[in-house]
């Protein structure tokens, strides 16, 4: 490109372009392209792109590199004026378009970035470090958005659309999505994204990033190593499932596990792992739909050794107490509820819901036989996932499940950076499963940890 801008200066004398603005070396700004220019000119490009061409290339690398070759010759064919810089941009944007999600794909590439919120094309939402904030990343329209929807959903074999307009799905890298479409979702296509993490997270990682000291890490690991069966509960984004993968690296390496997850994000590390996943009913056919409760009745039968539910929310809630009770030690899962209490009336709800025709005082029996620990997880105020109870399943004392914290957070108050400051109550009486401690010959480690955890 040898013409001289409109501006009265070479595209040399730019560092790089930004929302059709050229931002020269010496940080003067002058607009260069209209939003609606440089969208022709994108337009123009993608309807130069030769489809066969793009899938017979090679790798991801090989295809970038042809979508920034096609850029620059459309630039200069067009005597488009446009920064190297910017160039490479917009074939970033181009490839994105194609192979990823579009202008989420940065967003989706930051490991800092937990969660992905998009409410219409213009207003996307990310979670860092428990905190959400606004981004500038945003869809050229609502068309754009709706493609990319669309594409998450075909590739797990699923449809989204105005007849269907809601779906959950799963990317390639485990990250679980969820969509919701107009005209049910009135300001435009609505997605959440919970990114799956590359690494699986180990309860010392935990220790490090604070959501629980290290001497209630080493109870959990005794807790999983003792083959106790463990609910994990909390509210939504408290981190349960980073917990469950966490307590789940302690299992024995010669057990067989089952997993049951509607969308499969659990990072067991042990070889011998079935992981089975639900599937929704198709339009065409309900009869297709597998549920969790399908699963965890067809799970009994494969002979586990646990069986571990991603989380629990419906009728399987029954078959989860049935697997506890017969045999299968070291079960656990995730449940929605504000705490340990709630977490109990929960299941007690989700097992009448299972028309099983049991009384109240026989599923309350159902769960004190089945359940030995309920462990509450929260995302506090400054955006820090805690442990925050550590409970036992104690029996029954006359109608009411009677419930032991074994450590519980009391807050003192928050730091001047809004930190909140807290400490951890310790109750070392003979916990209800002393029996299976001494089974296991981990009493003495266990009685260490309660007398560590005193001195916190």
């Amino acid at each position: 490109m040898n013409d001289r801008p409109r501006f009265g200066r070479r595209v040399d004398d730019f560092s790089d372009i930004t929302d059709g603005q050229l931002i020269s070396d010496d940080g003067e700004t002058v607009q260069a392209h209209t939003d609606k220019e440089l969208q022709e000119f994108r337009e123009a490009c993608m309807a130069r792109i030769d489809s066969a061409k793009a899938a017979s290339a090679n790798s991801n690398e090989e295809l970038l590199a042809e979508m920034i070759n096609l850029v620059q010759r459309t630039a200069d064919q067009r005597k488009f004026l446009l920064t190297n810089a910017a160039q490479k941009r917009i074939a970033k944007d181009i490839f994105d378009d194609m192979t990823g999600l579009g202008p989420l794909q940065e967003l989706l590439d930051d490991d800092e970035v937990a969660d992905i919120m998009v409410n219409g094309p213009n207003s996307v939402f990310v979670e860092r470090k428990g905190i959400v904030a606004k981004t500038n990343i945003r869809f050229r329209d609502d068309t754009h958005l709706v493609n990319i929807c669309q594409r998450i959903a075909s590739q797990i074999g699923r449809r989204v659309d105005e007849a269907s307009p809601m779906v959950d799905a799963r990317l390639k890298d485990g990250s679980r999505v969820n969509i919701v479409l107009p005209p049910i979702a009135l300001d435009g296509a609505s997605m959440s994204i919970r990114k799956f993490r590359k690494q699986a997270v180990g309860l010392d990682a935990l220790v490090r990033f604070g959501s629980m000291p290290a001497e209630i890490a080493r109870m959990l690991e005794i807790v999983a190593h003792c083959r106790l069966n463990v609910i994990i509960s909390g509210g939504t984004g408290s981190g349960k499932t980073t917990l469950l993968n966490a307590l789940s690296r302690h299992i024995g390496q010669t057990e067989r596990i089952v997993t049951v997850e509607d969308a499969a994000e659990l990072q067991l590390q042990q070889p011998h792992v079935v992981r089975l996943e639900t599937r929704p009913p198709s339009r065409e056919n309900r009869d297709t739909e597998v549920t969790a409760r399908d699963l965890v009745k067809n799970a009994l039968r494969m002979r586990p050794d646990r069986i571990i539910i991603g989380e629990v929310r419906g009728t399987e809630a029954f078959d989860m107490l049935q697997a506890m009770n017969t045999g299968h030690d070291g079960s656990m899962s995730t449940i929605h509820a504000n705490n340990a209490r709630d977490a109990i009336a929960r299941i007690e709800n989700m097992v009448q819901m299972s028309n099983a025709g049991l009384t109240i005082e026989a599923v309350r029996n159902q769960i004190v036989s089945a359940v030995n620990i309920i462990v509450q997880i929260q995302r506090q105020r400054d955006g820090r996932r805690r442990l925050i109870q550590f409970v036992e399943v104690a029996g029954m004392e006359g109608k009411t499940p009677l419930l032991n914290d074994i450590a519980k957070f009391v807050v003192d108050g928050e730091t001047a950076n809004g930190e909140v400051r807290g400490h951890y109550e310790i109750n070392a009486i003979r916990s209800s499963f002393h029996e299976r401690l001494v089974y296991f010959k981990m009493e003495e480690l266990w009685k260490k940890a309660l007398e560590d955890a005193q001195r916190l």
